[in-house]
């Protein structure tokens, strides 16, 4: 128990220092380390295998909406990226750059990418000829370099993994289907397999992807009451087609030019899970991403029968789910300790009595709650607690997410609520950019989205008492 206690008391309260207490879980979980290389991270074992399974689960969706995978140069030619004015500026501060090719110097320079879109651009102005050609709907998973002053595991890296879906439409109006289509899947993905709840919705102008017509986004709420934007999903229009010469002959034999869109979804995902359903003894994983389900922990493990029993337990278990044995010479106390640690749904323990009665206990992370359920009962059992346990974080994220979203009519009740209530804030916004950066200026709160489900909660500004054009959440983001 001594062990135990330790290790518990390695983690800071969340309540205590948030910061350090996220630090401290994705180091003891071994999630990650720190690499020699600044503002980047080494993804260990553990953190690797939940980035596995959500690529695995979203690359299934993916391809079931005609989405193919391919793969992009990691170098962009200084000129390439030059094609498109807004995009470039709205990158150039995070860009690295290659000047020397082994010992010699570059005839031109080229960027470590960023992001994709020049290089698909590029690639369609080649590719693409045909109305026959379209739609093109390619992904590519893969790592960018952004170079980030202020960085922590997983929410702000140097190099990050993401994925980066690019298309190309015949029309304005297939290139927004397919974008409001991805983040439509992003939203359920989230709440369906990482049971985070989302807010859909816009970016406003200033907040918009750069060269982008229309930014949609999904926002969850972490914990502490601060914003995570957790997926994008872009409408770029022709603009970038006009910039790269991507055109096509069309059914009526005219020549047009393609409408794109970008959508991407990256390692943050990890931190939102932490941040969302952690707790002061370590990760809390929903049993749909975790990649290990069930921990099977025999206790007094040197008694005859009881390794046997417990690895039997096993075997029958992971014909349907994700499962192992801890048969390591730990005491039980450290055991259960480490797996609640590193955020495995369920344990199932087992000592010589559990055997002699025909039952093994299946204690829940989440609640800690402990259920017995016989031994020809409990494949069955093991499944319906995790379904639950999944059901049931989804829904207590949603609780904590609604019960920390506040309305503001007034400019003071706004500057109360950002000051006293961490969380979202709902307000009437006038559509000027100057009350959106006076805000953010005032309060350190910036606009997360419009909502696709609008309401109306006054028919003036919260910031200057004008005219209301939209509803829109505010909040201080990671």
């Amino acid at each position: 128990m001594a062990k135990e206690k330790k290790m518990v008391e390695a983690i800071t309260s969340m309540e205590q220092d948030f910061a350090q207490w996220y630090t401290d879980v994705v180091k003891k979980a071994e999630l990650v380390d720190y690499s020699s290389v600044k503002g980047c991270m080494v993804i260990k074992p553990a953190g690797y295998a939940i980035w596995e399974n959500i690529q695995k689960k979203l690359d299934a969706r993916f391809k079931e909406t005609g989405v193919e995978n391919v793969y992009m140069p990691i170098f962009i030619p200084e000129s390439l990226l030059q094609k498109e004015k807004d995009h470039v500026e709205g990158f150039a501060p995070e860009v690295a750059w290659v000047t020397k090719g082994g010992l010699n110097e570059l005839t031109e320079p080229m960027c470590v990418r960023p992001t994709s879109e020049t290089l698909f651009c590029d690639f369609y102005a080649r590719d693409i000829h045909s109305y026959r050609d379209l739609p093109r709907v390619y992904n590519q998973w893969c790592s960018v370099v952004r170079w980030e002053k202020e960085t922590r595991p997983f929410l702000r890296s140097r190099e990050f993994l993401w994925q980066e879906g690019h298309t190309a439409h015949a029309t304005a109006q297939e290139a927004e289907e397919r974008t409001v289509q991805m983040l439509n899947l992003y939203a359920d993905f989230c709440e369906e397999v990482l049971a985070i709840p989302v807010i859909k919705g816009k970016k406003t102008d200033k907040e918009k992807f750069a060269g982008a017509e229309e930014t949609y986004t999904i926002e969850a709420l972490m914990h502490d009451g601060k914003a995570l934007q957790s997926g994008t999903s872009h409408n770029f229009g022709d603009g970038f087609a006009k910039a790269f010469g991507i055109q096509f002959t069309d059914k009526d034999n005219t020549l047009k030019y393609v409408h794109q869109t970008s959508w991407g979804m990256t390692t943050r995902l990890i931190g939102a899970i932490i941040m969302v359903h952690g707790d002061d003894s370590g990760l809390v994983l929903p049993p749909r991403i975790a990649p290990t389900q069930v921990m099977v922990i025999p206790i007094a493990q040197h008694k005859e029968g009881v390794l046997e029993k417990a690895e039997e337990i096993r075997k029958e278990l992971a014909k349907t789910l994700r499962v192992k044995l801890d048969a390591s010479d730990k005491g039980p106390g450290f055991k259960f300790a480490e797996q609640e640690m590193r955020g495995i749904p369920v344990r199932i323990e087992l000592g010589p009595k559990d055997i002699e009665a025909g039952h093994a206990v299946i204690v829940r992370r989440d609640t800690r709650e402990k259920i017995t359920a016989e031994f020809d009962q409990l494949a069955e059992k093991v499944a319906e607690v995790l379904d639950t346990m999944q059901k049931e974080m989804l829904e207590r994220a949603r609780a904590h997410r609604d019960a920390h979203t506040y309305e503001a009519v007034t400019y003071d009740e706004f500057k109360e609520t950002v000051a006293t209530k961490p969380g979202f804030i709902k307000a009437m916004w006038c559509g000027d950019e100057a009350c959106e950066n006076k805000i953010k200026e005032e309060t350190t709160a910036t606009s997360r989205c419009m909502p696709w489900k609008q309401e109306h909660l006054s028919d003036t500004c919260v910031c200057c008492g004008r005219k209301a054009k939209a509803m829109v959440y505010w909040g201080k983001a990671y």
